[in-house]
């Protein structure tokens, strides 16, 4: 059906079973592919024919969820992988190679800083960080002769800076590289940065598309507007011939929408096996289809939980984009009117020791190394999912040394609130 709404596409997409065929996805529990002749398998080899004859490379149960994230998104073509790292690594060393540089916003997750700022260093390819709320002028300024992609977050985690998607895409394509979104916290449902200019969308689909804590995954979606053969000079990966596949140039063969993926999935995926399993697929599938309805509902939590934070005495300061008191409450309206994310920032007062008394006595929130799934939890980031970094860098990404985030599940909001009332009360 034509511009079928994305609620029907959370439910339906990427997967239509035929007559007599099974109503939910089949899980393709199969390392292998049995052919009749060695000629049928050499076309798929030579990347001439499609099918599968290895789980490593492409699994049918995969390609159904892919297909599914690729719709909501407004996706040309899409892959799953083994998590959102594997995804963010992925996206970008599918065009930069050692000596290459990317321009990234400094309020990202702190995995993925240290994923570009130390291993991919090592590499060879540098990173010059900056502040999302940089003028035009400072952008542009951070591009080099050697600059591949732009990358940011649509909502930081955890210091929910919304990226202006409009601004950091107009600066890519001035300097003819593509910009690379991660959309994890907001989701196709809240935000499809396609329509703001991004050209690659990589998602943790460990977070709100599974949604229960099930299965650690990552998917890579490409909108396929990026004129990679307009820019071939800067990726001869993409734009030259690929030894490794007798020749074959990607963007010539596979086109504008097809060439990215394809290359990720015949070079990368071949080389590194980062795979999604079918049954974490399977199991991803069965999160999405109920993601529009809970995003509904993690985003009215977050805001009751807020509103409630900001006018406690408790708590020095309250971040989520919904307040209108925010300073990205407009930016968030006008990219995510129906709501950003489930998760809200704050600080308790008395710094570092009162946060962690506090969290301590929580009793509903669970404190995990974790965020975005049905059960509320909470997290002390500076202590641990950001613990490699410098004072200097958590200020600069967003994450002073009393930050709380708060995952708000899909409970009772006023069980939610009861809870963190009853913990405060212990400080």
């Amino acid at each position: 059906m034509k511009n079928q709404r994305i609620e029907t596409t959370c439910v339906q997409g990427g997967y239509t079973p035929g007559n007599g065929e099974p109503r939910q996805i089949p899980i393709v529990q199969s390392t292998t592919f049995k052919y009749s002749t060695s000629e049928d398998m050499g076309k798929l080899f030579d990347l001439e024919a499609s099918g599968y004859f290895y789980s490593r490379l492409q699994n049918p149960t995969c390609d159904t969820v892919a297909a599914k994230i690729c719709a909501l998104e407004g996706g040309s073509a899409a892959m799953l992988l083994s998590s959102g790292q594997a995804a963010n690594f992925f996206a970008i060393f599918n065009i930069a190679n050692c000596g290459d540089h990317v321009v990234c916003s400094t309020s990202i997750y702190g995995g993925t800083f240290n994923l570009f700022a130390v291993t991919m260093k090592k590499m060879g390819i540098s990173f010059t960080f900056i502040d999302p709320d940089c003028t035009e002028e400072e952008l542009n300024a951070a591009f080099q002769e050697n600059t591949k992609a732009v990358f940011g977050e649509t909502v930081a985690n955890p210091a929910l800076t919304v990226l202006d998607i409009e601004k950091f895409a107009k600066a890519a394509h001035a300097h003819g590289v593509p910009l690379i979104i991660d959309n994890t916290f907001a989701t196709p449902v809240n935000c499809r940065p396609f329509e703001f200019g991004a050209d690659i969308v990589t998602h943790s689909t460990t977070k709100y598309m599974d949604g229960h804590g099930v299965a650690v995954g990552g998917c890579i979606v490409d909108s396929g507007n990026f004129d990679w053969m307009a820019h071939k000079e800067k990726f001869p990966g993409l734009c030259t011939p690929d030894a490794s596949y007798h020749g074959i140039t990607y963007a010539e063969k596979f086109g504008q929408g097809g060439a990215y993926i394809t290359k990720a999935t015949a070079q990368l995926m071949r080389d590194f096996g980062s795979t999604q399993s079918p049954q974490s697929a399977f199991y991803l599938n069965l999160g999405l289809e109920s993601l529009h309805v809970r995003m509904e509902r993690h985003c009215l939590n977050a805001q009751k939980v807020a509103e409630y934070l900001e006018q406690n005495d408790k708590i020095a300061w309250v971040n989520y984009p919904g307040l209108t008191s925010n300073k990205y409450y407009a930016l968030a309206q006008k990219q995510m009117p129906k709501g950003t994310c489930g998760v809200v920032s704050f600080g308790v007062k008395g710094g570092r020791k009162a946060a962690e008394k506090f969290m301590k006595e929580l009793k509903v929130i669970a404190i995990e190394t974790h965020v975005a799934d049905a059960r509320s939890c909470c997290l002390h980031p500076a202590s641990a999912t950001h613990r490699q970094m410098s004072e200097e860098e958590l200020i600069a990404a967003g994450v002073p040394g009393d930050l709380v985030r708060l995952s708000c599940g899909i409970e009772n909001y006023q069980d939610l609130i009861d809870d963190i009332e009853q913990a405060l009360s212990s400080l």
